[in-house]
This record gives C-alpha cells, structure tokens and sequence, in this order.
C-alpha cells in the first residue's frame, strides 16, 4: 500500500493544477472583454454607417426633379368598390376621345374591334368601326401587299409606321402605347385623369426646352406632349356636354377597361363566390350541429360494480 501511494505521489498526480486553470480562467475573460468590444465597435460602425447611407439617400431624394412631381389625388370613380362595375357609357365616350383626340399620336396595338363588341358597341357598330381603317394585308396570289377594309379581327391601327417615325414627328420623344397605361402607372385612372387636366404654367425658376410643357404630375414636372383635352375639342354622340373634365373622365375609364377587360367579370365571379361559399359554410354548420348534437348532449352515467 506504501509503495503504491509512493508511485502516485511520485508521478504528481496528486499534485495542485490551480494555477494552470486560473490562467485559462483569467484568458478566457479577457478574451471574452475584448469580443464584447469588438462587437460594441462593430455595431457603432454599423448604426454610423446606416446612419451617412439615410443621409446620402434623404440628400440624394432632396434634389431630384421627381420630387416636382405632384401624387394625383384620388377621385370617386363608380366602378371602386367590390361589387361596382364600369361605366360603359363613359367607357363607349372614351373611345370616342381616344379615337377623335389621342389616337393621332398613341397606339393601342393589344386591343382589337372584335373588343368592343358587347361592352361599348354591338357587332354592327364595331364592324363599321373596323371598316373605316384600311388595313395592309397580303400577299395575294401575285405576292403582292393590298389594301383592304378593317375586320373585327384586326388590331387598333399605328399612327407611326415605327419607333423613329414616332420620335421625329413628336421632338424626340416616343408616345407611349395607351393599351395597359393605366396598370403601368402609379396611380392608375387618378394619375391619368390628373395629367390630362394639370397643365399649367411653368413656375418661377423651372426651365423648359422647347417643345416643353410644364405638368406637375409627369415625373419631373417638363412633358413634351402638349395639353390635348379642351372644352367642346369633340362632340360626343349621346350629347354629352364634352368638358375638359368630362372628356378626361371618360378617357380615363376607356383606358381603365383596356387595362383590365375582365373588371366587370372579376366582380361578378366575386358576387358568385361569396354567393358559394356562404351556402357552403351554412351546410356545414348545420351538418356539424346535427352530427354532434347528439354527442354533446349525452349523458354518461357510472353505475358500481356489483359485489
């Protein structure tokens, strides 16, 4: 037993180790103090850096032209809400301006005569609608291009045989194709009724070039398409006084229809929907009440076993 406790004391297994433990204990604190430092210096660099790239940004956003540019307000127009549909007298006068007034300069190359059967005219109507275009087709039997009457089939016509036609006429700048207009801008129907009829005069230190006009709601506040809608420019065929307003009201809901031809149907499938589903939750209800209705009204009784 002495020699074995001899050997153990020998070996220094029973030797104290204290002070290589408070050395690992003392360098595990301090390099648990530094890693708080490092991240309290990392997280003011970043709350610094956050901070200069608000700055840069609010700076950056305080000279832009954009910001002469106005929000159009919102107007009551009748088709808002779930349940309202467009008006297609309003939308049938649209057309009218568009065809009378914007289709001198704007292309609607996605919306077709066969389009406006049933929503603004009847077949008739629409068919001498695409009549009055004549339409290039071809080749004949000969290969050679014709001209020919416009059929339902056939797309709203191009003022400009291209892109470069369209700048040269309008002083380099492009007209946009009205055919989803209304879905491709911030805002909608209300930014195009508010472009139409917010024409002004340049404020005090605003330069135009020439061809220029000053619109506070296009980006920028400088337009080069000139103020198109003034009062009696048409005349509508329901008699409609045809107002500056009114002309830019009903264009707008025409166009409103171009970018969403399914609005009415959309509203109608959600009327048919509720309709559904409510008779569906009201049989549900009443098969889960008649299921369980018997469950929930048992009585279970406990009666003791007989000895």
């Amino acid at each position: 037993m002495a020699a074995t406790v001899g050997r153990v004391c020998g070996a220094g297994l029973l030797k104290s180790k204290t002070a290589p433990a408070l050395n690992q204990i003392n360098s595990f604190s301090t390099t648990r103090e530094w890693t708080k430092g490092r991240k309290a210096l990392l997280g003011s660099l970043g709350v610094l850096a956050g901070g200069a790239g608000a700055l840069i940004v609010a700076l950056d956003r305080s000279v832009r032209a954009s910001d002469l540019e106005l929000h159009p307000p919102k107007n009551p127009w009748s088709h808002n809400g779930w349940f309202k549909s467009l008006d297609h007298a309003s939308v049938r006068r649209g057309y009218e301006v568009y065809k009378q007034v914007c289709a001198a300069c704007h292309s609607m190359r996605f919306i077709a005569y066969r389009n406006l059967v049933g929503v603004t005219h009847t077949e008739e109507e629409a068919k001498a609608e695409a009549e009055e275009q004549m339409v290039t087709d071809g080749p004949d039997d000969q290969g050679n291009m014709f001209q020919r009457p416009g059929k339902l089939s056939d797309y709203f016509p191009n003022p400009y045989p291209n892109e470069e036609a369209a700048r040269a006429a309008n002083n380099g700048a492009f007209p946009p194709d009205l055919s989803y207009i209304v879905s491709a801008r911030h805002g909608g129907e209300d930014y195009i009724f508010s472009l139409l009829t917010g024409y002004y005069d340049a404020p005090a230190g605003v330069i135009l070039r020439e061809g220029q006009y000053y619109n506070p709601y296009f980006p920028g506040g400088a337009i080069s398409m000139a103020q198109a809608l003034y009062n009696e420019v048409i005349e509508y065929s329901d008699g409609t006084p045809a107002t500056a307003s009114q002309l830019a009201k009903d264009v707008s809901t025409f166009l409103k229809w171009t970018a969403e031809p399914e609005h009415d149907d959309r509203k109608r499938m959600t009327i048919k929907a509720i309709g559904i589903f409510t008779i569906l939750f009201l049989l549900s209800y009443y098969a889960k009440r008649s299921k369980w209705a018997s469950l929930k009204t048992r009585k279970i009784g406990f009666q003791p076993k007989d000895k």
